[in-house]
């Protein structure tokens, strides 16, 4: 398996999980910063031009969840994702797309709020930040319930699962914020069991990131 990456990007939460299956896998490194996700090559990949891309044997797959939920899928002895059919997995199901098109998609407005308006509007750009800003406030506090109802100490309780590396993930994108996810009392404690995972640990170093890492 090859996994196109991007440090601190959506790439993060695959290649968390790569390193728990542990199975040889290859990183491509993809710098954005030469738009190298615009290259023709990329997009013959992800259309998209968006980061990450998963090569699978024949299998192009792009979109984090997918990615996620195909190696979870493909390695079942690791109990990654709950059982096909049972109430648990339904509750996966509905926490993984709730990560990816909710608490995710609010994230992106707030790091590129120029998308949202007019060009030029920076007072606009600006009132899109801010509230998106506060709207996250309001779905951490929504993590933070499940985590204080399930009974820990994972996001579906006793068993860790892909959600748990790309909730950290979102979560680490806060870092910046006037409350971080890393100083509510519930999400810290949290934040810190996943992060001493030894998988965690050394994507972060392979990625080159700086502590604190959340």
């Amino acid at each position: 398996m090859k996994l196109f990456y991007y440090s601190s990007n959506a790439s993060m939460a695959p290649h968390f999980v790569l390193e728990e299956i542990g199975k040889p896998f290859e990183l491509e490194y993809v710098d954005r910063a030469c738009d190298r996700h615009k290259s023709p090559d990329y997009l013959a990949l992800n259309p998209n031009g968006l980061i990450p891309v998963l090569v699978d044997g024949d299998l192009v797959l792009y979109e984090t969840a997918a990615i996620c939920l195909h190696l979870a899928d493909t390695h079942p002895e690791l109990r990654l994702a709950p059982e096909l059919g049972t109430p648990a997995r339904a509750q996966f199901y509905k926490w993984l797309m709730w990560l990816t098109n909710t608490l995710q998609a609010t994230l992106i407005a707030y790091f590129y709020p120029e998308r949202w308006v007019d060009a030029g509007n920076a007072a606009g750009a600006a009132q899109v930040k801010s509230h998106a800003e506060a709207k996250v406030g309001t779905l951490l506090d929504q993590l933070e319930a499940q985590l204080d109802a399930g009974g820990g100490p994972w996001l579906l309780g006793a068993h860790y699962t892909v959600l748990d590396p790309y909730a950290l993930m979102l979560c680490r994108w806060t870092r910046g914020f006037a409350e971080p996810a890393r100083q509510r009392s519930i999400l810290g404690g949290y934040l810190q069991q996943v992060l001493a995972r030894p998988a965690i640990q050394r994507a972060l170093k392979t990625e080159g990131l700086a502590q604190p890492w959340v």
